[in-house]
Formats: C-alpha cells, structure tokens, sequence
C-alpha cells in the first residue's frame, strides 16, 4: 500500500502502482489539512470575499464577480466548457497516473477542496476505473484544463471511462461499482483542472519505459559488440575516470561486466587498431543519455509533488495568492530533453545495426542474409530503423520553445509541456523498434560467430530474445519479427534480468 502525502510520492512507488497493481490511500494528517483548506474555502464564500476562481469566473472573466447561489455552477460550467480536448486517448496507464498525481497535489492542503473529492480520485485509482482523456488541446498553462477537465467529468458522472476492458460511461462504471459521482462545490472544479498532472504523468510513464530502454539498450549494444569481434580496451575504467562524468564511468562498468568473460571481443591491435564511434564511444554517448535521464528524473519527482492549481491558500486561508504554478516550463524543458535524449540512443543504435549488415563495414555474410542475392536478409529492416531515427528527429524539435497567447491575451505565455511530453512518449516508442532491429541483428552476427563463445551474461539475454525472435534461416515477414521484439523488450522485467544475468 502506497501512503500518498502529496510531499514523497517517488517514481518507483509509481511504477508500483502502473505496473504492479499496487493500492493507494491518504495519510490521515495530509487529510487534516485538506479539511482545514477546505474551511477557509467555505468562509470565503460565505463572507462573500472577492477571490480568483472562487467568487469570481475564470481567465480573462477574472473580474466578473459571481453570486453565492451560482457558485455549485460555476464549477459545473467550467468542467464541461474545458473539456474540450480532441485525438486518441491517453494510454491507460498515463490516465491513472493522472489521477493519482492530481490527488497527491490536492493532499498537500494549500487547494481548498473537500477530503471527499480527493477519497473518490484515489476510489478510481485502486478501482482501476480510468478516464477517457484526449491528448491534444493543452497548451502547458493555465496547467493541463482540457485534458484535466476529462479527467474531472468522470467524477461528476459525465464522462467516459476505461473499466474491465471495455470503454463506457462514466455512470456505468460507477453503478456496477456502487460508485455516487460527486457535486462540485466552491473552487473543486478549478483544483481538480488548474494543474500539470497531463504532461507529468505522461512524462512519468515515458521515463520509466525511457530509463527500462536505456539499461536493455547496454546489453543490446554489448551484444552487437561480440557480434562484431569488438576492442574492449575501449570501456577501461581509466580511460571514463580520466573524462570525469560519473554516468559515462558507470556505462563502461556494465559493459565490461557484461562481456567479462567473452571470447569474441578483441584488443586493440589484434583485428583492428579502433572501432567505429558507435562502437567505442557508447560509455560517452549512452552515459550523456542517462545524464538527461538523471535531470528529468529530479523534475518529475518535484513535480509529482507539487502544488500546481492557483489561487493556493495559505495560512487558514488568511492568504490567498494568485500565482502561477501551473506553468509547465520546467517539464517543458525536462521533456524536450528527454526527447533528444533518446533520440539519440536511437541514432546510435541504428549506425551499430548498419555495422552490423554492411559487408563493406564487417566479414560476416551480406545484410545477414542466409543466402546473399537470393535473400535479402536484414537489409531493409536496416530502412526501418533509419525511418524511424528520421522521424525521432522531426519529433526531437523543442517544443517548449514555442508559445501562443490565450484567453484574450490574458494568458499570453504558455509552456507547450504536455506536447513535448506526448512527443517524447512517441519517440520512446520509436526507439524500442529500433534497438528491437539492433538486437535482432546482432542475434544473428553473434550465431555466425559462435553463440558458445558469448560471454555468461550476454548468452542469457540472446536466449530470452530467442524466446521472441527465431533465427533467420529463411527471408520472412520481418515486421512481425521486429513488433514482436520490441514488445520482449518493452514487457521484460528488467530488475529480474539483470539479477539472473548477475549471477
């Protein structure tokens, strides 16, 4: 059981709730200030204070002052005038991350909701009933308002859901579970939308699957190295130590320890005096990615934990400021990075794959193939991956460099972080097919050399893609040996892997 306290929430307890069907609930003290935000809310109302989005509309209708009997309509109207978002769905799992994120913001107490709206978010958490939610129409502030809106009619009874399989309505769902959907009262419809709970958990989700490539992506290249009689003089602990960054030193490790004991790496001079950068510099290139992927990982877990809505109540509610929270930037930033971060872990992977196939580069058969003229072999699978590294690079352009005003320029600078994040989600998604492509290829480079002569770790590992992909004795439809190899490598569970690969 998860304790959400909306300040510790960590990206290994989500990938336990993602990923492992783990629960979730509140910490009673987290709940004690939720309650006491939520008084100060209630004496706002009463006393008929002038506060954003609490007695008053919403964006550039900040000024328009609301009657206390229209209040429970004003949150209804927002909810469903915001929910305007259009495309595919998010995927399921992003959606409950969603969800969880948005309570855990609400628990930190400074949005002035009621504990009961909070208890239904998490009901739909541990119940896995999981919002429709489109993934375009945010622009990254006033935070994600139309996707979280989606998010926000499934509590209200108006929106559409994920459950048991199948997709329905909200009321549905919520009827078989024995489930009544919520009346928003003063300011819950503004704390459950003003936040960036879209792009964080998109990015949460992108991470974890970003940081499972990044690992997989080690063993993938040590095997391409065996299958190309690599020198191993190239990863020597001096020679990371010497440059000084901590992530390329610990690159190097694991590709020693995972060829440690290989008879088909070689040392310099022996075959060749220096391999090819995508050979000898991956500790650099792969240690740069997994110095992206540190960064992000900082900001995401800032952000899981953040109070992102606006106006936040501080002091009992003797402070009530307007600010600007729900601006993405800093995942903007931390997503754009990410983005060129794997791009690149994809462009690397697919000069090793044209390594590997080239005979002009290697002395193994032509493309791989059985039959060379009569077979193509891996020749156009080589196509694929350089399609796909073509198109990461279109997708890698910054997207939080770009900015549009709204709401009558009212809001007239925005982040764009929920589109760097679904753009960094794509290229993850790329990337996995083009080291599928790689491991495919240097399956089959190491078969030629000698599957005896592998090293421990890295035989185990081309056994478990044995398990996916056969051997290539024939020309076959490849795409379907390629989907499936990327689906091996997105479902391995890369912690019991690695502890068999230790041992």
């Amino acid at each position: 059981m998860i304790i959400l306290t909306g300040e510790s929430l960590t990206l290994k307890q989500m990938n336990d709730l993602l990923f492992h069907n783990q629960k979730v609930k509140a910490s009673e003290k987290s709940m004690e200030a939720v309650q006491k935000s939520r008084e100060a809310v209630e004496r706002i109302v009463s006393e008929g204070k002038v506060v954003y989005g609490i007695t008053t509309g919403f964006g550039k209708f900040s000024d328009v002052l609301i009657p206390k009997e229209h209040v429970q309509d004003l949150q209804l109207n927002l909810i469903r005038s915001h929910a305007c978002g259009v495309g595919e769905p998010f995927p399921e799992n992003v959606a409950k991350a969603m969800v969880l994120l948005r309570a855990n913001a609400l628990l930190k107490g400074f949005s002035g909701i009621r504990p009961l709206v909070i208890e239904k978010l998490l009901e739909l958490v541990n119940r896995d009933i999981i919002p429709v939610i489109p993934q375009q129409g945010s622009l990254g502030a006033s935070g994600d308002l139309a996707p979280l809106s989606h998010l926000a009619l499934v509590l209200i009874g108006e929106g559409e859901v994920f459950y048991k399989g199948q997709k329905m309505d909200s009321l549905e769902a919520f009827q078989q579970e024995g489930i009544l959907p919520v009346i928003l009262e003063a300011k819950e419809g503004l704390a459950l939308i003003n936040g960036t709970q879209a792009m964080t958990a998109m990015g949460v989700v992108g991470y974890l699957e970003a940081e499972q490539l990044a690992q997989e992506s080690e063993l993938i290249a040590s095997m391409t190295i065996e299958g190309l009689n690599g020198i191993i003089d190239a990863f020597a602990e001096e020679v990371h130590v010497a440059r000084g960054y901590q992530q390329q030193v610990d690159t190097a490790a694991r590709i020693r320890r995972y060829l440690s004991d290989s008879l088909l790496t070689t040392q310099q001079g022996e075959l060749r005096v220096q391999d090819a950068y995508s050979l000898r510099c991956i500790p650099q290139v792969h240690g740069a990615t997994w110095q992206a992927l540190d960064y992000v990982k900082e900001k995401l877990e800032i952000e899981m934990n953040a109070a992102t809505d606006n106006p936040l109540i501080f002091e009992d509610g003797e402070k009530v400021i307007s600010g600007g929270n729900f601006h993405g930037q800093p995942i903007a930033f931390a997503m754009d990075f990410m983005k060129i971060a794997v791009a690149e872990m994809a462009n690397i992977s697919e000069r090793r794959t044209e390594r590997l196939i080239n005979p002009q580069l290697n002395d193994l058969p032509p493309f791989l193939s059985p039959e060379p003229g009569l077979q193509s072999g891996a020749m156009i699978m080589q196509y694929v991956a350089a399609a796909l590294v073509s198109e990461n690079k279109t997708l890698a352009h910054p997207a939080s460099v770009d900015s549009i005003p709204s709401s009558a320029n009212q809001e007239d600078h925005v982040s764009m972080g929920t589109i760097a994040s679904r753009h960094a989600y794509q290229i993850i998604q790329n990337t996995r097919k083009v080291l599928a492509i790689e491991l495919i290829c240097a399956m089959q480079a190491v078969e030629y050399r000698g599957v005896e002569k592998m090293a421990s770790q890295t035989k185990k590992f081309y056994e478990k893609g044995r398990e996916w992909v056969p051997t290539i004795n024939k020309d076959r439809i490849f795409s379907k040996d390629i989907e499936k190899a990327a689906e091996g490598l997105k479902v391995m569970e890369m912690s019991q892997i690695l502890q068999t690969l230790s041992m």
